[in-house]
């Protein structure tokens, strides 16, 4: 299943959920996609497990290959395979540029990275899903910190910085100071049915 490209109100409807790496936007209805003012119907134990599988995905912008490959390497890690596969998401190069603040989106951020207008460490980058690391530092280049959408975002941020970065306002840069834990990923989900869907299916 390839990356995501559609509506994105569309999906948020669909979860019940705000996804602040999807889409700035607010749905104006209070019900899901389908006949206006139906009842939604009561969702089984795989339809809870894919809607928060689901919420990850969209929100990061994976292909399910992509995801299938992270849990498979937080299953073998030591510790909790949900709190591993979380972290390893908000690791992710473009998700990092979008919790700094450099981009509106993730989908935005990743646009930023494959056009490098990033640099890590000094060097530029054009992988979106280049994994960083405590002491990396996550910069702009000269032409990005001029572009419309980086300054609108830079002066109204749509997520609080995370703990894990620290951000210089003078060099438009981030040091991410230690790795993201599970419980600051900014939007509710229960990992625990994630690993469920794919404990069975992987």
């Amino acid at each position: 299943m390839a990356r995501y490209t559609g509506p994105r109100l569309k999906i948020v409807r669909a979860l019940g959920i705000e996804l602040p790496g999807l889409t700035r936007k607010t749905p104006n209805r209070d019900y899901g996609p389908g006949q206006h003012g139906a009842k939604p119907k009561r969702k089984s134990g795989f339809g809870i497990q894919l809607m928060e599988k689901q919420k990850l995905r969209y929100n990061y912008g994976v292909s399910e290959r992509q995801m299938q490959r992270l849990f498979r390497e937080a299953k073998n890690d030591k510790g909790q395979t949900g709190a591993k596969l979380l972290e390893l998401l908000e690791r992710r190069l473009d998700n990092a540029v979008f919790r700094t603040g450099f981009a509106p989106t993730v989908v935005a951020a990743r646009q930023l990275v494959s056009h490098r207008h990033l640099r890590l460490n000094g060097r530029p980058v054009s992988i979106a899903s280049i994994r960083v690391k405590p002491g990396d530092v996550i910069s702009l280049t000269e032409k990005a910190r001029r572009m419309p959408l980086v300054v609108e975002t830079l002066a109204a941020p749509p997520l609080t910085r995370p703990e894990w970065l620290a951000f210089d306002e003078g060099k438009a840069a981030a040091t991410v100071t230690r790795l993201p834990e599970a419980n600051e990923v900014p939007f509710p989900i229960e990992v625990q049915h994630v690993v469920e869907y794919y404990a069975v299916r992987l």
